[in-house]
């Protein structure tokens, strides 16, 4: 009648060894049965075993199916799977027997455990684990702590060969109480959970009253993977909720200790709030292969970092990590990403050598870099924002660089590291390259000194704030690139440096709008380009209409950054509507932009291309509705596959259709 039994699988029979199978010891445990061995600790068959005894445990199996065919017992023999331990280093199967073990007493310590985590003492991130740990907390078991190794820290007990009398003691025990000296010590070591344990104030000199230990203890910040939140993170707290509670913590404020013995309870629960080895866990992801499976030696699929790294440098593989650490997910590592984010490192360095490059040309004209640094920099204060009456593109990035060093705090703040990440890119790749430099380039080289000086002054403040928040990421390329940068006297790291604040005084939300209305143009401009397949370094004309005089206007003030970025020799603005008959067009809400058909492009070709195209798509379309409208395809297809292929259907239709509309266009 025990749940153990399965009535239904072999002959209905089941054989209870509570001495040799964790299931069974549990149902001896219920039925009140003797825990009998038969097995002894190098797998032979003891004297309980009757004629079996001394048997290999393998030799002792076969003899007894021999026994009972002789005797005409047996049925048959069948062959099924079961789960079978094996020892991870030799591949023997492993006989589960009893054994001696020496158990801690869990639950004082799972009591503080759990009531730190429920009243917030300690947070989890992300916050599903919280809950994980408190259930498996609440459900805890004694805590065997003993181990059958030859390593580790060694059970501190001594047995009495005359009395029997076991001595546990700190220091080695000359004698026992009888006074026997006939002592030997346990060949059992600790669970290395019970040491990694105590370590959070172990190391801080702790059971003495230290320094290190006042100011360093409790901890802020726990990272480690899922696998071992309750193979060392319980076992920190659990110790740590003990051994660093009163009367156990040593303390080197007198009246503090005066207070814990006196049993306050304010200060009961300031102790109790203190006694965390740490205020937070994070639980990062463990990083997979591509197909998401554990790496293993084992598989085969475990990848060196160090490989990774001589390929593809230390700073690309860092980012690909935190880019990909959503909290909550595994890393699916991924080689190909590895390599987008070693071309992000050479987009960096690329960057500042063009900047570097353009210095020393300015330089030549008799300014030093020093000149160019800003006064609050040689006074070691923050970056001005950009002085009043500054350009647009200058208010537009450090309002972008305001509102992009709120996120990464907010990001980081969080353990959201992938957001972090992919936000200083697009912060350094987009706005800041392919955006600021790009506008702002002529600046640099000015005949104009006082807008040189304050050109180069603003980027470089911007470039320091953006090499400080790609720190934590990249620290080694922005290192190096930092110390070149005009600095204040006496800076040694760019690691010792301030991480960037949101500062409200350059938010700008009319720059960042207006800039991206003037992005808008150029983007469509350079579209209608690649469509039409222009030359790159053929300049053409352009027509720009809109019905907003404040929008013509700003672009009127913009006009050579927008020419020079677009490559266009010129843009028409007006207010009328453009005809569309003319030219290739994109519109947005603000603007419609046109280019019209010239020497840049050849229009019959084009023609021809659009209507062999269509053709082919036609052909496409005619395959694919045949397919959907064969019932017999329908039945046994899959529906995934039919929903893929009307899926495709529509988006063909869509193609031709676009084609059908610039077609007309041309014609």
């Amino acid at each position: 009648t025990d749940e153990l039994a399965q009535p239904e699988f072999g002959t209905g029979a089941v054989k209870v060894t509570p001495a040799h199978n964790p299931n069974d010891f549990e149902a001896g445990l219920r039925h009140n049965l003797p825990q009998i061995e038969v097995i002894d600790e190098r797998a032979k068959m003891n004297a309980n075993a009757g004629a079996y005894a001394g048997l290999d445990r393998f030799a002792a199996r076969a003899r007894i199916v021999e026994d009972l065919s002789i005797a005409d017992f047996l049925v048959g023999t069948r062959d099924y799977t079961i789960a079978l331990g094996k020892c991870d280093r030799s591949g023997t199967i492993v006989e589960p027997r009893l054994s001696t073990q020496w158990f801690v007493r869990i639950a004082p310590l799972a009591k503080r455990a759990i009531e730190v985590v429920e009243k917030g003492y300690i947070r989890f991130t992300p916050e599903n684990y919280g809950q994980i740990y408190l259930n498996w907390m609440h459900n805890i078991h004694d805590w065997c702590i003993s181990r059958q190794l030859w390593w580790g820290h060694r059970i501190p007990a001594w047995y009495c060969g005359d009395c029997k009398e076991v001595v546990v003691a700190r220091e080695d025990p000359t004698a026992c109480k009888c006074g026997s000296t006939k002592l030997e010590q346990d060949t059992d070591v600790l669970d290395t959970w019970f040491s990694s344990g105590l370590l959070p104030f172990t190391t801080l000199g702790w059971p003495a009253a230290t320094r290190d230990e006042e100011v360093f203890y409790p901890n802020s910040l726990m990272i480690t993977g899922f696998d071992i939140l309750f193979f060392w993170v319980a076992r920190m707290i659990m110790l740590g909720c003990w051994f660093m509670m009163p009367p156990h913590r040593p303390t080197l404020n007198a009246s503090k200790s005066e207070a814990f013995r006196m049993g306050h309870p304010d200060s009961e629960e300031d102790a109790l709030r203190a006694s965390v080895p740490f205020r937070e866990v994070y639980i990062h992801a463990l990083v997979r292969d591509a197909d998401r499976q554990k790496m293993s030696k084992t598989k085969g699929n475990v990848l060196d970092p160090i490989e990774v790294i001589g390929q593809y440098g230390t700073d690309a593989t860092r980012f690909t990590l935190a880019a990909m650490a959503a909290p909550g997910t595994d890393i699916a590592f991924s080689e190909s990403r590895t390599a987008g984010y070693r071309n992000f490192a050479n987009k960096i360095w690329n960057a500042a050598r063009f900047l570097f490059v353009n210095l020393e040309k300015f330089e030549a004209t008799g300014t030093t870099i020093e000149e160019l640094a800003a006064p609050e920099i040689r006074e070691k204060a923050p970056y001005a924002a950009p002085a009043e009456g500054a350009g647009l593109a200058d208010q537009w990035i450090f309002s972008r660089l305001a509102r992009v060093a709120g996120e990464m705090n907010s990001a980081f703040g969080e353990f959201r590291f992938h957001e972090a990440a992919q936000t200083a890119y697009h912060f350094f790749w987009g706005d800041f390259c392919d955006w600021y430099i790009e506008w702002i380039k002529p600046q640099l080289l000015s005949d104009d000194r006082e807008a040189a000086i304050g050109a180069w002054r603003n980027l470089f403040a911007v470039l320091d704030a953006a090499l400080r928040m790609l720190h934590p990421i990249m620290p080694f390329i922005t290192e190096e690139l930092w110390h070149r940068l005009p600095q204040a006297a006496g800076e040694r790291s760019i690691a010792l440096q301030a991480f960037p604040e949101p500062k409200a005084a350059w938010l700008n939300e009319d720059a960042e709008r207006q800039l991206a209305q003037l992005q808008d143009i150029i983007t469509a401009a350079r579209n209608i380009r690649a469509e039409l397949k222009i030359d790159p370094k053929k300049t053409i004309v352009a027509d720009l209409s809109s019905a907003d005089g404040a929008f013509v206007e700003l672009v009127r003030q913009n006009l050579d950054p927008i020419l020079r970025l677009a490559s266009l020799s010129a843009l028409n603005l007006s207010s009328g509507r453009l005809d569309s008959k003319g030219g290739l067009m994109r519109s947005t809400a603000q603007f419609d932009l046109r280019i019209a058909y010239g020497e840049g492009v050849d229009k019959q070709a084009e023609i021809n291309k659009i209507k062999k195209d269509r053709e082919r798509l036609g052909k496409d379309i005619e395959s694919k509705r045949a397919r959907l409208a064969d019932d017999n395809f329908r039945s046994k297809a899959p529906a995934e596959i039919i929903r893929n292929l009307e899926n495709t259907l529509a988006e063909r239709e869509a193609e031709r259709q676009k084609l059908g509309e610039r077609l007309a266009q041309l014609q």
